[in-house]
């Protein structure tokens, strides 16, 4: 059994569910928030969510769900060597995409545009939304009615309109940091950072394996990695020849990623000491984030994540299947919020009972956010009779 340091977040003490319920038998409240988000729907349907490559373009590539599983791989390695609970740690890793939508972060922007005069759209609040509401598992309750940690920990980014909107509606609640100027658990903390590190490192490979950018550019351009691509041709110098790229390449990625991961673990345990926090209670209350890279590693990890916007993220290849992806996410939109009865009977039902045009786009946004890459596209064909994307 994991010993935990008194700073952790301790199941025993859960702030508790919205619903209560009897408690687990064999698991604990996080370990719980952890099973029930894998079996979840929404947790199913990552496999089919865009990463950075639409989920026709390859096999390969990593998709939303393969992401998370990463994120909580890194996650737990690092809760480990820092004493913090590993599976609230795990249930958030695996749970903060949950509310993102097909198509990535381009199906975001094109979902936030269609709902600018109803509230917007932004996925962190979206995944708050379906483990709150949006999952039907339960005869007791809409969502999976998660702990508190675990929902504080989805709850990654809230402008402070939607604060206030939470705090209404659950005073007290997981909003309310975010109206007091407090922090979250150091395992929330943690989920945040491993996030960062384990898109950086996968899309570093997903962008080399499509061709888009190149080694040389890389080692050129982002110190981080050219210092472990050297030193990796410098031990193994028969991974320099042609057919050997694809070992150089991750071991290059491995070296790059442990060096992040203990960095974080020793500038945070700095920082814990140098805090003198001695509780959940202290964590909160400190002026700043305790979880965290050393001042040299995050500007280097910064510049890597500047290197791949400019040079992956934004290449015109991706920009050209996006901006398809926006036209099938604002074309849905628009024919759903005409013909409500396009959408599965749920939904249809759900609209049928919102009084306001805010409301029914809600509904509409909840619709199109759920939906897989592949599913958004097969749907867009079928109604507008156009093929933008593979399916």
């Amino acid at each position: 059994m994991q010993t935990l340091a008194v700073y952790a977040c301790d199941p025993a003490q859960s702030r508790g569910r919205r619903f209560t319920e009897p408690a687990a038998p064999t698991r604990s409240d996080f370990q719980r928030d952890r099973d029930r988000i894998v079996h979840s729907s929404a947790f199913r349907r990552l496999v089919y969510k865009t990463q950075v490559f639409v989920n026709h373009e390859g096999d390969l590539f990593r998709t939303r769900l393969t992401h998370s599983l990463e994120v909580a791989q890194l996650g737990r390695s690092i809760a480990r060597s820092l004493g913090l609970d590993e599976d609230l740690v795990e249930a958030i890793c695996l749970a903060h995409d949950l509310g993102h939508t097909p198509f990535g972060h381009a199906g975001q922007d094109a979902l936030n545009e269609c709902m600018r005069t109803h509230g917007g759209f932004e996925h962190n609040l979206q995944s708050l939304r379906v483990v709150d509401r949006l999952e039907e598992r339960y005869p007791q309750f809409d969502g999976l009615n998660l702990s508190f940690e675990t929902r504080e920990g989805i709850l990654k980014h809230c402008s402070r309109s939607n604060a206030e909107l939470i705090e209404a509606r659950e005073p007290g609640g997981v909003a309310q940091r975010f109206l007091a100027g407090t922090q979250p658990s150091l395992e929330a903390q943690l989920c945040n950072l491993a996030d960062a590190i384990a898109y950086n490192a996968h899309d570093v490979d997903d962008g080399v394996r499509s061709g888009l950018i190149t080694m040389s550019q890389l080692c050129d351009a982002v110190p981080l990695f050219g210092r472990y691509h050297e030193a990796t041709l410098a031990q193994h110098p028969e991974l320099g020849l042609p057919l050997a790229d694809r070992r150089l390449l991750y071991e290059s990625i491995r070296r790059m990623l442990s060096d992040q991961v203990y960095d974080v673990i020793d500038t945070s345990r700095l920082c814990l000491a140098q805090s003198g926090v001695q509780s959940v209670q202290d964590v909160r209350a400190a002026g700043r984030l305790l979880i965290s890279f050393s001042d040299a590693m995050k500007a280097e990890s910064q510049q890597l994540k500047q290197f791949l916007l400019r040079q992956l993220y934004r290449h015109p290849q991706v920009m050209q299947t996006m901006d398809s992806a926006q036209q099938v996410v604002r074309d849905l939109f628009a024919a759903y919020m005409v013909e409500p009865e396009r959408m599965k009977p749920r939904f249809v039902q759900r609209s049928l009972g919102e009084d306001s045009l805010s409301g029914r786009a809600r509904v509409v946004s909840d619709f199109i956010a759920g939906m897989t890459d592949r599913y958004a596209a097969r749907e867009h064909e079928r109604i507008t009779g156009l093929k933008l994307l593979g399916a």
